[in-house]
Parts: structure tokens; sequence; C-alpha cells
């Protein structure tokens, strides 16, 4: 493979303005370093502070950024679907704007790509400027969602990788709403291949992932991937049943032995209350499935668009498959 080919970076974007500055400067020298054609295309995912001018300031001054404006905040997960949807590149690479994702790895993930994978991911070796109680439950999360999902996901790997055009291809191809990335990239399959790395904290800003957020995010990959909690509701369900007629069998043999009363009310009520928390919990967990089928069988489009204005390269490759376009 030489090295006649467009790569293509999508920068996911929600306030981020003080830290795209010095992406694009890192970005651009590592791209540049390598030799071959670029693009980086920057989504802005409905930012409230000046993110967007931020991006518009970098395009005017370097015609290798194209960038996406969706019409409001959609999330992280569809702005980064946006940014996959608009890439042109012979393959494609997923960063997140605060650089805790160093740029400086991604000849790294390029040589994966020549040597044949479809998927080069990026495994974190450390996580600076992440509390234990973050890296605790993430970890936690990795070894859940591996025992129940349906497919293998690569524990403390994050967004950042390499997908070359057939992966972009077959993941244009998946249109749910609630989308968990880093399963639909595990889903697609094809050869795979993990760079280690050791994340830095972030550069600039604060980070817009409150445990409430992750806590969704956690339920969204899990439903997503796997049907457990509903066999585990069912397990329970069938294990107090159980519980329940044995303990009545034994309130019937104490009063017909030996003439004791049957429990009173504490006791009544502590089993009423146990029995209903139970009955809540189950559908519960149906209502999370029931909802996420809701939104999907109302077929609207997964983000609308506001603005998109197209790289260099971009542009030129359009150009060639159309010639009436003028640049």
């Amino acid at each position: 493979m030489n090295n006649d080919f467009l790569l293509s970076v999508v920068v996911p974007a929600y306030n981020e303005q003080e830290v795209l500055p010095e992406l694009h400067k890192r970005l651009s020298q590592v791209l540049q370093g390598m030799g071959g054609r670029y693009e980086i295309i920057m989504v802005n995912d409905g930012s409230t502070d000046s993110t967007l001018a931020v991006i518009k300031a970098l395009q005017q001054a370097d015609p290798h950024i194209g960038y996406v404006n969706l019409s409001r905040n959609f999330g992280k997960e569809i702005a980064m679907t946006a940014g996959l949807d608009t890439a042109n590149g012979d393959a494609v690479i997923v960063i997140d704007a605060d650089l805790q994702d160093p740029p400086e790895l991604i000849p790294e993930l390029v040589q994966g790509w020549r040597e044949g994978f479809d998927v080069v991911f990026a495994r974190r070796l450390s996580r600076d400027g992440e509390s234990w109680f973050k890296k605790a439950t993430a970890a936690g999360f990795y070894r859940v969602i591996k025992k129940v999902g349906r497919v293998t996901i690569p524990s403390d790997v994050g967004d950042f990788r390499l997908l070359s055009h057939r992966a972009i291809l077959a993941l244009r191809e998946l249109r749910e709403r609630h989308r968990f990335m880093k399963g639909l990239f595990a889903w697609i399959g094809f050869p795979q291949k993990a760079v280690d790395y050791k994340r830095d904290a972030r550069f600039a800003g604060e980070t817009k992932w409150n445990y409430w957020k992750l806590w969704n995010f956690a339920l969204d990959g899990i439903t997503s991937f796997s049907i457990a909690p509903l066999k585990v509701t069912s397990y329970i369900g069938l294990a107090t049943a159980g519980i329940s007629f044995l303990y009545a069998l034994f309130i019937l043999y104490k009063t017909i032995m030996h003439g004791d009363p049957v429990a009173g009310y504490p006791s009544l009520m502590v089993v009423m209350l146990f029995l209903g928390g139970v009955q809540l919990i189950g559908i519960g967990i149906i209502g999370e499935y029931l909802g996420r089928m809701f939104d999907e069988t109302k077929g609207r489009p997964l983000y609308l668009l506001d603005e998109v204005v197209l790289s260099h390269h971009a542009l030129l490759a359009q150009q060639v498959a159309s010639p009436t376009l003028h640049v």
C-alpha cells in the first residue's frame, strides 16, 4: 500500500473552544509528517460556547479542514456517526477533541491498517486525570458487558481508532438510535488489532460526562447488546415464587401441627414490600427495552444538519466523481 490514499480524521466536539486550536496544531503536525493526503472533519454537536466560531476560523486558515454543524446537541455517539457519514477517506480515524488521546499515535494506527487490519483500536494502559471511582466503575462496566454481551467488546478501549473503508460502509448500514459505538465497532467484525498507549489528562476545559450520563451510557451499552437483564429478571421472579411457595408450606405446617398463629402485620408488610419492589424492578427493566423499541419504531433520522463544509480534498474527490462540480 503506497501513500496515495486519503486519510480522514473525525473529531466530535461539544463546548471545546479552549482545546481545538491545540488539537488542530498537533493533528496537523502529525498528518503533515506522514506525507499523504488527509482531511480533518470537525463535528460541532450543538455547542453553546464559541466552538463553532473556532472551527470556522480554523477551516478558513486550513483547507484540510471540513466541518459538520448539527442542528442541535444530539450527543457524542450521534455526532461521531455524522462525522463517519461525511468522511471521504480510504481510512477514517476517530479521535476525541480533549487531547486525552494523543494524535501522535496515528502513524501506528495507520501502520496496522497497512498490515491488513480493518479496525485498529487504541487500548489504554493508564487513565491519567481520572478519579479512582471512575476507573473502578469503568473497569466493572467492561467486565459486566463482556460477560453478558453478545459481542466481545475489548476492555479499556475508547473511541480512538482507525476504520477501513469497508468497515465504514458496514457501520453506515447500522442506523439504530441508541448507539453504543464501541459495541457497533466490535459487532461489524473484520480483522481488528490493538495498539497500546498511555492516556493523558484532558488538555483544557471540563469533561462533559458526569456520573448520571455515564450511567445512562452504560444502560445503552448493555441493553443494545444483551437481553441478560430480562433473563435475570425472569430468574429472580422464579426464585422468589419458589421461596414464597416453600414459606407458605412451612406456615401451613406450623399452623396444622403446632397451632402457631400466622405471622402478623409487620412480617406481612415486609413480604408485600419485598415482592412489590421485585415487581417494580422487573417492570423497570422491561420499560428500558420497551422505551428503546418505541424510539426505534418512530423512524426519525439520527440527526439533522445545519451546515456542512467539505475539506479541499473532499471537494476534489467530488469533482472527479462529478465533472460538473466546480471547486
